[in-house]
């Protein structure tokens, strides 16, 4: 009986003193979000932000328990006294003439800045002690970072969270435009996500293929917000942010029709357990202004109209908390589809494949009278195999040159070609329209100047090689194979006896 008691007893301390069922309210919650984005030059934007909030203020009250924020994150901010923190991770450039403006831009590299707590009496130290820390939490090269790259701005770089002051030597900026963006980094990040990448929409976020893309960039903005209307107390928000550009002719055939098994080699499954909301964007503004042009698969259930960057902005909206949008099977792969052939959809693009097949790109256009037009490709130099150089590297290499075919329309109208009775120079290019010509012309050759390694190391190491080698074999085989006799010492010979007769001539006695 009173083995019961105590049993009794223990279940109602772990039940709390708020009786049956009743547990303390979350002081944090998380919410996250992808917006697929069609850009004008045919490719394809995906944003995703992951937004932890947590109601706690770090500065005034010890923490020891951690449930959704990182406790990695939340322990430099009372170390350090932070006030924001915004770092990213870019590798390309975001080209706002051809993809329109981004949500947040970055530059190429790693970029830090941090505002600190005017309670804090050596800035200096504090930041390079920060990008230390920061720099083994996320695998980077942020140790780098010290005064002779860091800077005061006073201008730019405004607190994005509540402020009490703008005492801009609380301020740290710097940036690193060589840092390399690799899986290394992206690890780190994806760990500080609640779910990590077991499930939501951070099922996603496969490395091989956000690498593959035209520009990548994370980022990681930390920044104290208002609690309630009248902002009497303070919350702790933490966003996480990725966003990259799917080029739509090298990873999709030169089609413009999407969906999320082609860009991310995944579909999604279920939400974050630990999500409060988790939802899909689709931007259809161009469907609407283009007579529905896009098409998306499955049909949204709601949509969201906003201005967003100046721009009224028209997105399909897929709640994954809602039952209805993913299936029986739980498998939702939305899908992109274009009911017409765009603008460009003439242009052929064949992407080259190392030492396989070169490049290949074909367009159909007309161009009106007295105009100018430019085509130009961007290329990357490369280090070639020893045994591909030319007997001339230095020379450069050729690109075959471009080809043009034009129906230029004739000043003078023709009477039809008589094949058998007109001139050969007349009946090389057929023409089925006495009112045009056809013309083919060709231009010049490309040469262009690839890294060249110094050849001459190689041929002096060679013969440095060869001649020792000759050397150490030559003498070894010479004493392997050579073979020793002893020799006796003769009696004597004809030196000896010259001698002794000199001797006797001198009255010397003979030897």
């Amino acid at each position: 009986m009173a083995a019961a008691v105590r049993l009794a007893l223990i279940v109602l301390l772990l039940l709390g003193p708020g009786g049956w069922g009743h547990a303390e309210p979350s002081r944090d919650s998380l919410r996250e979000e992808l917006v697929i984005t069609p850009l004008p030059s045919g490719d394809v934007a995906a944003t995703f932000q992951f937004r932890t909030r947590w109601d706690s203020e770090l500065h005034r009250e010890e923490v020891s328990h951690y449930r959704l924020f990182p406790k990695a994150l939340g322990q430099l901010i009372s170390k350090y006294s932070l006030q924001e923190l915004h770092l990213s991770f870019t590798q390309g450039f975001w080209r706002t003439r051809y993809w329109g403006p981004p949500f947040l831009q970055a530059p190429s590299g790693a970029e830090l800045w941090v505002w600190f707590q005017d309670t804090v009496t050596d800035v200096d130290k504090s930041w390079k002690e920060l990008s230390n820390v920061l720099s083994g939490i996320f695998c980077a090269s942020l140790n780098f970072i010290d005064s002779t790259n860091t800077v005061i701005p006073t201008a730019s770089f405004k607190p994005l969270g509540l402020a009490n002051g703008t005492d801009h030597y609380f301020l740290r900026y710097a940036v690193l435009p060589r840092e390399v963006v690799c899986t290394e980094n992206l690890t780190p990040w994806k760990k500080l996500l609640p779910c990590s990448s077991k499930a939501g929409l951070s099922v996603l976020l496969k490395a091989d293929r956000l690498f593959h893309t035209s520009y990548h960039s994370q980022a990681v903005h930390i920044r104290p917000v208002c609690r309630n209307a009248r902002c009497t107390s303070i919350s702790w928000e933490l966003r996480q942010t990725l966003s990259v550009v799917f080029d739509a002719f090298v990873t999709g055939q030169g089609k413009k029709d999407w969906s999320l098994f082609r860009m991310f080699s995944r579909t999604l499954t279920e939400p974050c357990p630990l999500a409060a909301e988790s939802r899909v964007y689709v931007d259809i503004t161009s469907s609407k202004q283009d007579n529905e042009t896009l098409e998306v698969n499955p049909p949204p259930l709601t949509t969201y109209q906003d201005v967003i960057l100046g721009t009224q902005k028209t997105y399909a909206v897929y709640d994954l908390l809602d039952t209805a949008v993913i299936n029986n099977s739980r498998n939702l792969n939305l899908q992109l589809k274009w009911k017409r052939p765009p603008e460009n959809g003439y242009i052929h693009y064949q992407p080259a494949q190392d030492r396989l097949q070169p490049h290949l790109l074909e367009m159909l256009i007309q161009l009106p009278a007295n105009s100018v037009t430019k085509v130009s490709i961007q290329f990357e130099r490369a280090l070639l195999k020893w045994t591909e150089y030319t007997p001339d590297p230095n020379h450069g290499f050729y690109v075959s040159p471009s080809v043009l075919s034009a129906l230029v329309p004739s000043i003078v109208a023709s009477k039809p070609v008589d094949w058998e009775e007109s001139p050969l120079f007349n009946t090389l290019f057929p023409g089925s329209d006495s009112s045009s010509y056809f013309v083919r012309l060709y231009t010049e050759p490309l040469l262009v100047n690839l890294p060249t390694p110094d050849f001459s190391m190689p041929y002096n190491v060679i013969c440095l090689t060869c001649t020792v080698v000759a050397v150490c074999y030559g003498s070894f085989y010479n004493l392997l194979t050579r073979t020793f006799h002893i020799e006796e010492p003769s009696k004597g010979g004809l030196a000896k006896r010259l001698a002794n007769l000199i001797r006797r001539a001198r009255g010397i006695p003979p030897l």
